[in-house]
């Protein structure tokens, strides 16, 4: 027995003269002050302090504890070598996996390592966007910025390797074969690679070429690098293109803003006259439809196989392609998206963004699926493909980050006022009231109610029910057949 659950027992004992620990079995229920139940939905228990302040969880081999007002959790799980920490979530982090692992704050302070593929260990540390610092096994991984003065980074920001002297004045980025020189960034640069060339006096003039190419796929079978030619003149208002060269569908863009801009390939032509807010017309031969636009998005009509769009914003728009749908009225008051490429149909209504929104996804192939409803700030309910339930009200923070489980395990028990669970390939389900202060379990073979800080429980099992007030044993009935587990 745990210091914790003894003590609480304990100051239970001295304040109702009585201990009838047989009765509680495995399970102490003290309502909000300490409470100890099986879970509904998995395997495992979870232990519960001073209602939303404090709570432990043992989910299989997944251990979890939390300190809700704080933002404070901490969650490991040996079998899948993870680990993950939350200070005042979303301030300050940490996440492992296996040999990889990363603390941040705020996305500005970072430190970050783990092996490469080449086994070699890498150690990061970030103070965005001031400072960046890499030190690894291998030192030709190793790089050291200091924005803007003077540094080098590598694979990171998108490039390959970055170095800078007094950014912007001078810079050199390498991407794979492309290495630009910015003298300075972003009005001169010099451009080179396999097959290419270019410069720019940005925003006067630039031009830009490249040869067509041979490559070699992921498969070792060479395939054919298209080239291009582009020229822009006082940038945006003139620019020309040539792109895709050597290939089955070479692309010619050209641009004279406002007057026009076109867009011509084998496959689709595009149109636009007095751009932004002109009228476009586009003939897409691939996906087999013609649209007209004036200006989009605001208005669209679209007609052919592969689409079919209506759309006068913001009153209303209709569309649907092959595989998407896409609605909404008044936006953003209502809006519907459909997603439908088997095996999976998915469909989302939403009422002026978070406020109602209604996800559905099957599997078409095996029938599950699953559901999630929230209603800002009232509900959230789900159902999982296994037919999982669990309602909770209220929802403050869900609705706005249905993805987001750092929100759940660190914050949702504050406001959690009614939990309900309900598992029906066990049976099992639970209801808790104002953080357990009323408590019910019930299994095929089991029941137990707890009210009031305890003072008032009920517990069945194969032997009978018996009641207890204050912690006595005051009384016992008959076996009776199992209560049916019944969800919310």
């Amino acid at each position: 027995m745990s210091i914790t659950k003894y003590l609480v027992i304990c100051c239970i004992g001295v304040a109702c003269g009585a201990q009838n620990r047989a009765f509680s079995a495995d399970y102490i229920s003290a309502g909000l002050l300490y409470d100890e139940h099986p879970l509904t939905l998995a395997q495992g228990h979870r232990t519960e302090i001073l209602g939303p302040l404090y709570y432990s969880e043992l989910q299989e081999s997944q251990h979890q504890w939390a300190v809700p007002p704080l933002g404070l959790s901490h969650t490991e799980d040996p079998d899948t070598e993870s680990e993950e920490y939350d200070f005042a979530y979303p301030v300050l982090t940490y996440d492992r996996y296996g040999a990889e692992y990363r603390w941040q704050f705020f996305q500005l302070f970072s430190f970050a390592g783990g092996q490469d593929p080449d086994e070699t260990g890498n150690h990061r540390f970030t103070l965005f966007p001031l400072y960046f610092q890499q030190r690894s096994t291998n030192p030709t991984n190793n790089y050291t910025a200091l924005f803007p003065i003077y540094g080098q980074l590598k694979d990171r920001l998108f490039r390959n390797q970055i170095d800078f002297v007094m950014f912007p004045l001078y810079s050199r980025t390498r991407k794979k074969d492309v290495i630009t020189y910015n003298m300075p960034y972003p009005f001169f640069h010099l451009r080179h690679g396999d097959g290419l060339r270019g410069w720019q006096v940005w925003p006067l003039v630039g031009r830009e070429h490249k040869d067509v190419t041979m490559v070699t796929n992921g498969f070792g079978d060479a395939q054919v690098n298209g080239g291009h030619d582009s020229l822009f003149v006082l940038w945006p208002f003139f620019t020309d293109s040539l792109n895709a060269i050597g290939t089955d569908n070479p692309v010619k863009q050209q641009a004279f803003i406002p007057f026009y801009s076109l867009y011509r390939s084998k496959l689709r032509d595009s149109t636009t006259y007095f751009w932004p807010l002109g009228v476009t017309h586009t003939d897409d031969r691939e996906k087999k439809f013609t649209e007209w636009d004036a200006p989009w998005p605001l208005i669209e009509f679209a007609r052919g196989e592969g689409k079919t769009t209506s759309r006068v914003w913001p009153f209303y728009s209709r569309s649907h392609g092959q595989y998407l749908e896409d609605n909404w009225y008044l936006w953003p008051v209502y809006k519907y998206n459909r997603v439908n490429a088997p095996p999976l149909d998915r469909k989302r209504m939403r009422i002026l963004f978070f406020l109602y929104s209604d996800i559905v996804e099957k599997n078409t192939e095996t029938g599950a699926a699953l559901r999630r409803t929230d209603f800002f700030p009232l509900f959230t309910h789900r159902r999982d493909f296994n037919g999982n339930e669990r309602l909770q009200i209220l929802s403050i923070l869900e609705p706005i980050f249905p993805t987001s489980k750092s929100i759940e395990r660190d914050y949702s028990p504050l406001w959690a006022l009614w939990r309900s669970e309900h598992n029906p390939k066990t049976g099992a389900a639970s209801q808790s009231l104002l953080w357990n202060l009323y408590r019910r379990d019930v299994t095929p073979s089991a029941k137990k109610i707890s009210l009031l800080f305890g003072l008032f429980q009920y517990q069945s099992g194969a032997d009978g029910g018996r009641w207890r007030i204050c912690y006595i044993s005051v009384g016992k009935t008959k076996k009776t057949l199992p209560e049916q587990s019944s969800g919310h």
